[in-house]
């Protein structure tokens, strides 16, 4: 894969987003059957971010902030967030937090460790279920099979379910952490805590990246991939395999330098 473009990806409800270092492309199926696609230079680069700190979470903005531009551009696409069971999933899980930390019952590690495990549930109930994990499917298929000139499954060694693991260790020990801070700055200690978990995650991930057959990796990796396997993705039409295959194409053709043929 060394030659190729590291690309990343969001499966919407009705189509794909495909991004590479410096370009993106989305496309969507409109209700009528029409396949319509849209792309551009990037405003924000994340990879002309150095800092190991900075690394995590600008990777998280680079895409955040792709989100509006998408609205605007590609107002027919529909957003995995925007359904009103994950509303009302994060609703629940913020409450589930807040009783967790709360508990005279529960130990420091469990407290957070549930609050923890409840700040997930969002991501996970975005991502299941019907065309939406059908599209993450068609996402890695295509964006797979490019990478490594042949045939790919719906499950991808690079999904952002492998940072579940991560998540889930450095969340819960710095959270830990910023509850023995003083209760006036015990908010602002776990926003730390947690832009801390994000930069600390996402160099674990690339070190899985670059080390898959290690140990640890592995076992780091194990409940993100069963996430992807069981839950978040599903075997996609050859409609949203065209979808996903048309993102990629736009994408590329930006990171080549090539003019869009329309």
């Amino acid at each position: 894969m060394s030659d190729k473009i590291r690309l990343g990806g969001m499966a919407l409800a009705n189509g794909v987003l495909v991004h590479g270092p410096t370009s993106w492309a989305c496309a969507v199926r409109l209700p009528d059957g029409t396949l319509k696609v849209e792309s551009a230079p990037k405003r924000f680069r994340s990879a002309d971010i150095s800092s190991p700190l900075l690394r995590g979470p600008a990777k998280l903005a680079e895409v955040f902030m792709l989100l509006p531009e998408i609205r605007r551009r590609l107002p027919e696409a529909r957003l995995p967030f925007e359904r009103p069971r994950v509303i009302t999933a994060m609703a629940a899980s913020a409450g589930i937090a807040g009783l967790a930390r709360g508990s005279k019952t529960l130990g420091p590690a469990a407290r957070e460790t549930v609050a923890t495990l409840a700040s997930i549930v969002p991501a996970a109930f975005a991502l299941r279920g019907g065309e939406l994990a059908a599209y993450h499917g068609a996402e890695h298929i295509s964006i797979g099979s490019y990478e490594h000139g042949e045939a790919r499954e719906k499950e991808h060694e690079r999904c952002g379910s492998h940072l579940l693991g991560p998540m889930v260790a450095t969340l819960t020990i710095g959270n830990a952490l910023a509850a023995r801070a003083p209760i006036h700055l015990r908010s602002a200690a776990r926003g730390a805590a947690t832009l801390g978990a994000v930069a600390v995650s996402t160099e674990i991930f690339s070190w899985m990246v670059r080390h898959p057959d290690h140990r640890l990796s592995k076992a780091l990796a194990r409940p993100g991939h069963e996430l992807q396997h069981r839950l978040a993705t599903a075997e996609p039409t050859p409609e949203q395999v065209e979808v996903a295959e048309a993102a990629l194409t736009a994408c590329l053709r930006l990171e080549d330098g090539r003019p869009d043929p329309a």
